[in-house]
């Protein structure tokens, strides 16, 4: 009788197993679905989204692999906000709810999030969720040069998309007419609805197959066993506090922010206090983001394993006093938290590797470079470009990651977001603008056993020799990503005109008509001594552009021809008493 049941036990397992791996592919589905009905290039060209199942408490199941950390997770925070608006018990078939306030979703006014109740037999049996960042919103656009949220654009609280399957015509109205871009915006906005319907056809799909009328069981069991999961890589940890601070450029002075991470047997807490306050202007972080990315930085290195939902996202609390620009309050500006935000993968990093040396990678660029080009009347310094074409294109790029533990840094590669670099072909399609360059950054990543990934170099000029603006919301142009155990640092970005002139890392500027602007992102912090680093590596990157001749003697003590042939590999006391 012993062996029927845990034959039975042990099929009933397998049975969860594998509606826990369906409803996995039912949100990686909704995810592509976004991502192939998207109209703005963020979304449809660099995968800046999510999307997820949750259970009628507001607990995510399952998110798509598709999307980024920061919206992810503030996403798995932010439909407990909805329910709060509108409980389970009011909702019906057909309604869909929106909204873009960055206290109660991702963070910025940028950012929809949509949610979806979904019905099986009549009955509320689960919500969809989904995010994706729209070109403009209104306001000043897409840059940090807002004082207040009230300035950055359109904020729309949560509310109804669509009510018993009719589209809220009066909130399209109002989008339009306060965008730059309504025919994106608006398309963006259906495209959220229709990837949530199709999450919701393909789980109802899934629950008929199955013959199950709840995810009431299934959920429960998700969220145990991940948290469960968790804590067991938890243990293996060792117990103990540890510290870690990170100074970068900010905007109108340098920021320090300041980590302090508990490990122990109620799991994995950060708390960010001595961190600098608030800002003046809009790289504020509201918690949640905050949240989203902090967490993000402990997943990358324990329980990587482990799916990514409300039971394992438990085991880690994360907080930071309000009034610093970690937990910044209502009004304060906020549009490119990212720049800040994306910052503590490699802060909470910093910790974990007192806690576990050599098993976490350096410093990276983290924040995206990712300009916003614009042009039209009012928009640049002149005062004649009425009759321009105008425009306003948000594109992605990434500057170098950090050395890996037993790797090199990934280069030209967005970390922690994970987003695609923007093709360039797909931006001059966009605008008048004429990309002359899009090359590796030779010698930007630090030098070490691995070497820190490489940034990238890009020229752009408009295509009709006329002015145009950038909004730029870059970081790591004054203090550059680390090196780690022994590494060296990463090369800083850059920001400048051919004419010679510099220009700021944060902050709207103009590009006068028949100059060029040049773009240097940053490269990645090397891992241990570059001393260590083969010979033969060496010579690989010199003949691959990614190191100089130069470089190759100065950082790694080697002598290597152009062809990447090594010629000389010098002892550590040769190089000791050249560099001295």
């Amino acid at each position: 009788m012993a062996k029927a049941h845990d034959i039975a036990s042990s099929l009933d397992r397998i049975k969860m197993q594998i509606q826990w791996n369906r409803l996995l592919s039912v949100v990686e589905e909704q995810a592509q679905t976004l991502m192939r009905t998207a109209f703005s290039t963020s979304t449809r060209e660099a995968g800046d989204l999510s999307a997820g199942v949750f259970d009628n408490h507001g607990r995510m199941l399952a998110q798509a692999v598709t999307g980024t950390p920061g919206h992810v997770n503030a996403m798995a925070a932010s439909v407990g906000y909805f329910l709060e608006e509108f409980p389970t018990q009011t909702m019906r078939e057909g309604d869909i709810f929106i909204t873009n306030d960055p206290w109660k979703g991702t963070g910025h006014l940028n950012d929809f999030t949509v949610v979806t109740p979904t019905f099986h037999k009549g009955r509320l049996v689960a919500l969809f969720a989904s995010t994706s960042h729209v070109v403009d919103i209104g306001g000043r656009g897409f840059g940090p040069d807002g004082r207040q949220v009230y300035e950055e654009g359109l904020n729309i609280p949560i509310t109804r998309l669509a009510e018993k399957g009719k589209m809220n015509s009066l909130l399209f109205e109002i989008v339009r007419a306060n965008v730059r871009n309504p025919v994106e915006v608006e398309g963006d906005l259906y495209s959220l609805a229709a990837c949530n319907d199709i999450g919701a056809r393909r789980l109802v799909d899934m629950m008929s197959e199955f013959a199950i009328d709840d995810l009431d069981d299934l959920g429960e069991r998700i969220i145990a066993m991940s948290r469960d999961g968790m804590m067991a890589e938890i243990e293996k940890l060792p117990n103990g506090t540890y510290k870690n601070t990170m100074r970068i450029d900010g905007y109108e002075s340098k920021l320090d922010l300041v980590a302090e991470m508990t490990i122990s047997e109620k799991g994995v807490a950060v708390d960010f206090a001595g961190t600098s306050p608030v800002s003046n202007f809009g790289i504020n972080v509201p918690i949640t983001y905050t949240e989203a990315y902090a967490s993000f930085g402990v997943r990358c290195v324990v329980g990587g394993s482990i799916p990514n939902n409300a039971g394992s996202l438990s085991t880690i609390k994360i907080s930071a006093p309000e009034g610093t620009i970690l937990h910044a309050p209502h009004p304060c500006a906020v549009t490119a938290r990212h720049v800040i935000g994306q910052m503590l993968p490699d802060v909470v990093l910093g910790c974990l590797n007192q806690a576990i040396p050599d098993q976490v990678p350096a410093e990276g660029t983290s924040c995206l470079w990712n300009p916003v080009f614009l042009s039209g009347h009012g928009l640049t310094d002149d005062s004649t470009n009425i009759d321009d074409q105008p425009f306003a294109m948000n594109t992605f790029h990434a500057g170098g990651t950090g050395a890996r533990p037993g790797k090199d840094g990934m280069s030209a590669t967005a970390f922690p977001s994970g987003v695609r670099n923007t093709p360039i072909e797909v931006n001059e399609t966009i605008a008048p603008l004429i990309f002359w360059k899009k090359e590796y950054r030779c010698d930007s990543g630090g030098a070490g056993l691995h070497r820190g990934g490489t940034g990238q170099v890009m020229e752009v000029t408009h295509a009709n020799g006329k002015a145009f603006a950038i909004n730029s919301m870059f970081d790591r142009v004054i203090h550059p990503p680390r090196g780690r155990n022994g590494g060296a640092n990463g090369q800083a970005g850059r920001l400048y005109l051919e004419s010679g002139q510099e220009l700021r890392g944060k902050g709207r500027q103009t590009i006068n008509g028949g100059d060029k602007l040049v773009i240097e992102m940053p490269g990645g912090g090397g891992l241990k001594s570059p001393l260590q680093r083969p010979a033969e590596l060496v010579g690989r990157d010199v003949l691959n552009g990614i190191v100089s001749i130069e470089a190759a003697r100065a950082e790694y003590g080697v002598i290597v021809g152009q062809d990447g042939v090594v010629n000389i590999v010098e002892t550590e006391r040769e190089r000791s008493n050249r560099v001295s």
